[in-house]
């Protein structure tokens, strides 16, 4: 399973107590997508590292699966937002919409201090949110 370790683009400044986390799991509809879905995940992976409030990051391949992950740390919300408008990443994630079957996403704030998030939080957290999703959608 490829992983692109954990990477602190920017230290957070000093008046920034605390972080907000985005963890995703996101799987790609069939195995002919996935050479496509990595190598534009590695172009917003290279984003990631210069942008603006990106105090980490982290991402998992797992080809055989059709699976990726993505962990990343920012001091705001409006930088994440703003991150993910910016091209390339803003094109990217448009033009491999089709390529999805299932995404999942959730977000969670933890002192600076805390930083980097391990993998098994992020994965428990993604499932929580995803069994909240499922419900979500029976009721």
């Amino acid at each position: 399973m490829p992983t692109l370790p954990w990477v602190t683009p920017n230290p957070p400044r000093p008046q920034t107590t605390s972080a907000l986390v985005m963890a995703s799991r996101l799987e790609v509809r069939s195995f002919r997508d996935v050479p496509r879905f990595f190598l534009k995940s590695l172009v917003a992976w290279r984003q990631v590292k210069t942008a603006p409030g990106a105090l980490g990051a982290s991402l998992v391949a797992q080809p055989l699966k059709r699976t990726f992950w993505t962990l990343s740390a920012w001091e705001s919300r409006e930088d994440l937002y703003t991150y993910a408008k910016t091209e390339p990443h803003k094109t990217v994630m448009t033009s491999l919409r089709s390529t999805m079957q299932q995404s999942v996403f959730t977000f969670w704030e933890v002192p600076v201090g805390e930083l980097p998030i391990r993998w098994p939080d992020a994965r428990a957290r993604l499932a929580e949110q995803q069994r909240a999703d499922a419900a979500g959608t029976e009721a």
